[in-house]
């Protein structure tokens, strides 16, 4: 199957369930959705890093700058609260969503 690029708030909404998992930083939240979706969707870095600078203004994730375990500095993202309550708001209106397009595609 070949990748398929993410429409934005799909793709805040990706990366809400994956920070679900635990604290991670940029390249390891890129990782995660490829390596859960099968390798069915990527998340581009030109994508992937605005989409978290725009979580962290809306406080959906909080991150910190540390040192990774091969000593390079790495800025780790977070879910908070206000994060979690998003990620079950859009999880709702995304699963309604697919289901009208089920609904489409397997009409008549």
């Amino acid at each position: 199957m070949p990748k398929t690029d993410l429409l934005q708030g799909t793709l805040d909404l990706l990366v809400l369930k994956i920070l679900t998992l635990g604290p991670n930083h940029g390249w390891g939240i890129a990782t995660r959705i490829r390596q859960i979706s099968r390798e069915g969707l990527e998340a581009s870095q030109g994508s992937l890093y605005p989409a978290l600078h725009r979580l962290e203004l809306r406080g959906d994730v909080e991150s910190e700058m540390t040192t990774s375990e091969n000593n390079r500095r790495a800025r780790v993202y977070r879910l908070t609260t206000a994060g979690e309550r998003r990620l079950a708001e859009e999880t709702a209106t995304w699963e309604q969503f697919a289901l009208s397009i089920k609904r489409i595609l397997h009409a008549g």
